[in-house]
């Protein structure tokens, strides 16, 4: 049977977190949403720990399976190879390092029923001034260069037919980015709800650095040129 929902878990080095967040995950779809067929993938991209070996305990009696990039990519390299093999008519994606509750899974899910794509938005997240500013630096150059507003802070749950990996460039985690702001550009149905947002169980960030605020805007400026060349295409 194909799954209603599949969840895309991006992991980089995450030996110590990735089979706890699977096993509470899993545990918790059991509970809480036992009639939804749900498959799990794991992406490891390119980890030199033990990530996929843990990844592979977690999932030895669930529907799902680990896919191993052989170097490290970056975060939307990693969503696309889940993408392209998820089989669910709606995906999600989650890091491995326990931040997202697995009750935002449901959130996600029950907002879907009049919405194509459905955004994110933590209600509780305190990881400093560095990921604040950053926060405020990306949103502000997306509006500048974009001229949407885009309140999107977490994992968002979409129609898998959305999702054209050929389409979207970027490997790094700018993809997190560049596919809610095509959305909204495309004035597709949208919701966004708001969810929690815990401390990491184990490690560091890798993303939380004030220099991802310029790499982001020379991404932005690259999309708006990509998106020129795509309408010039259509005429």
């Amino acid at each position: 049977m194909t799954p209603d929902l599949s969840i895309v878990v991006l992991a980089y080095n995450e030996e110590e977190n990735v089979e706890p967040v699977i096993d509470e995950l899993g545990g918790w779809l059991d509970q809480h949403l036992p009639d939804v067929r749900v498959e799990i993938l794991v992406v490891d991209d390119g980890s030199t720990d033990e990530t996929r070996a843990a990844a592979a305990r977690a999932l030895a009696e669930r529907e799902g399976t680990v896919l191993v990039h052989p170097a490290n990519r970056g975060m939307g390299a990693g969503l696309k190879t889940g993408v392209r093999a998820a089989r669910g008519a709606w995906v999600t994606f989650l890091p491995a390092d326990g931040q997202i509750d697995p009750a935002a899974i449901q959130t996600l899910w029950n907002a879907r029923t009049d919405a194509d794509v459905v955004l994110s938005v933590y209600e509780d997240r305190d990881d400093g001034a560095a990921r604040r500013v950053l926060s405020w630096g990306v949103r502000a150059l997306i509006l500048a260069v974009h001229g949407v507003r885009m309140h999107s802070d977490g994992p968002y749950l979409f129609r898998r037919t959305l999702f054209d990996a050929s389409q979207l460039e970027p490997d790094t985690f700018f993809l997190n980015f560049e596919f809610p702001i095509r959305v909204l550009r495309a004035g597709l149905r949208t919701a966004t709800v708001t969810i929690s947002c815990r401390p990491r169980r184990a490690g560091v960030s890798k993303t939380a650095r004030l220099s991802r605020v310029l790499d982001v805007g020379r991404d932005l400026v690259d999309l708006r040129r990509r998106r020129f060349r795509e309408a010039l295409r259509r005429l």
